[in-house]
């Protein structure tokens, strides 16, 4: 019978010495581990075992020779990542993890065995294969983070990617919507069904996650952009796999609303003309499902399928030679806001930057004013001429 972690057997061995074994959590489920020590006499034998296991009581493992980088690597995503990473996030480190990092270091070399250089190699081997220098800068930032808990847990007595220089960030060079082609976006989507989906995007900066996960109930004379929408991925028993204080609810199949990563995210404001009554409208529509503000053929919005409808959108607004990203939509909302003339620091407040998130945990009523202003003078940038600022007609009617 497989004994659990951390119960310990001892047994005279055939050569006359006392041995004692006590069961270790294991790295790779396939494989046991266990922490030997041997003695002469029986009593010091018990005594050696008894202080293992209140060790491991304390620390949660203990030291031993032979754990391999691919060993460590599964343990680490699966038993202490995963409580304190969100389920997207813990994803992508699994993913860099297995394609880059456990190759790149040699899944079965030692982990006390890593240098400096195999992490270079790592650098090395993901630029030199087309990747960008901020995919390795990650990868490093992952490696640097598993390495530090094998060192807090005895495993390393030093953390080598501590050792190298992290690679720098590429310099991106944003495409953005302009004002014509803001307004020239409007206009395509006021005769589109799905029109007040993309106004939403573009009229308040919002994520595609918060868009699509919009519920009627957060729309009034405040914008409540507390929730998002995103699929996570289920466990083996049907859950889904979250660390300690994330909140989420089910929408329906892999789809959640979980809450932004920060509080900063957590956005309320006033809720202008004249994406007001372009939500009054889509409000007024027949179909919510899950009290859902938008929706896809009686369904929720997945979120690949909402990328690709964008795209579908900007060929159809700017032909072939235009794409912008979905994300990046929030960017233009923020060149948007500054040529409106909008205070920086309420620019931070409506597009949920985590600048000054600490400092702005709770929102304060006696800010409303400057918002509606702020928002108010957006909107009246993107009203046609001769269309009085702040007019529910500043836009056409959605189709």
């Amino acid at each position: 019978m497989t004994r659990g972690k951390g119960e310990g057997s001892i047994y005279k061995a055939s050569d006359g010495l006392w041995t004692v074994a006590v069961e270790l959590p294991r790295y790779d489920p396939t494989k046991r581990r266990r922490k030997v020590i041997r003695s002469k006499d029986k009593r010091t034998a018990i005594a050696k075992l008894r202080k293992l296991q209140s060790e491991l009581e304390a620390t949660g493992d203990l030291q031993t020779a032979g754990i391999t980088v691919e060993g460590w690597f599964t343990y680490w995503l699966a038993n202490i990542a995963a409580k304190e990473l969100r389920p997207n996030t813990l994803r992508g480190y699994a993913s860099t993890a297995k394609n880059h990092i456990v190759p790149g270091l040699g899944a079965g070399k030692k982990l006390d065995k890593i240098t400096p250089r195999d992490v270079r190699t790592v650098h090395d081997l993901i630029i030199g294969g087309g990747g960008k220098s901020t995919y390795a800068l990650n990868a490093h930032r992952i490696m640097s983070r598993a390495f530090k808990i094998a060192q807090r847990e005895g495993h390393l007595s030093r953390n080598p990617a501590e050792l190298v220089d992290a690679p720098r960030a590429d310099v991106i060079d944003l495409d953005v919507l302009t004002l014509d082609e803001s307004l020239r976006l409007l206009e395509v989507c006021a005769k589109r069904p799905d029109g007040a989906r993309w106004a939403t995007s573009l009229l308040t900066a919002a994520r595609r996650g918060e868009v699509i996960g919009l519920e009627l109930d957060r729309v009034g004379s405040i914008l409540d952009l507390s929730w998002q929408m995103q699929r996570l991925k289920k466990d083996e028993d049907g859950g889904v796999t979250v660390p300690r204080g994330f909140e989420y609810r089910h929408v329906t199949g892999g789809l959640y609303w979980t809450r932004p990563k920060s509080k900063a995210g957590w956005r309320t404001f006033p809720l202008v003309e004249p994406l007001k009554t372009i939500l009054e409208r889509q409000a007024a529509e027949p179909d919510h499902p899950k009290g859902l503000m938008f929706s896809e053929k009686g369904r929720p919005r997945d979120p690949d399928q909402d990328t690709a409808a964008w795209g579908a959108l900007l060929r159809e607004t700017f032909g072939q030679e235009r794409y912008v990203r979905l994300h990046d939509l929030r960017h233009t909302a923020v060149d948007l806001l500054y040529l409106a003339g909008v205070p920086e620091d309420l620019i931070i407040e409506i597009v949920g930057h985590s600048t000054r998130a600490m400092s702005r945990a709770y929102k304060s009523r006696g800010n409303q004013a400057r918002l509606t202003d702020a928002l108010e003078r957006f909107s009246a940038l993107l009203t046609p001429p001769g269309t009085p600022a702040g007019s529910a007609a500043s836009l056409p009617a959605l189709e």
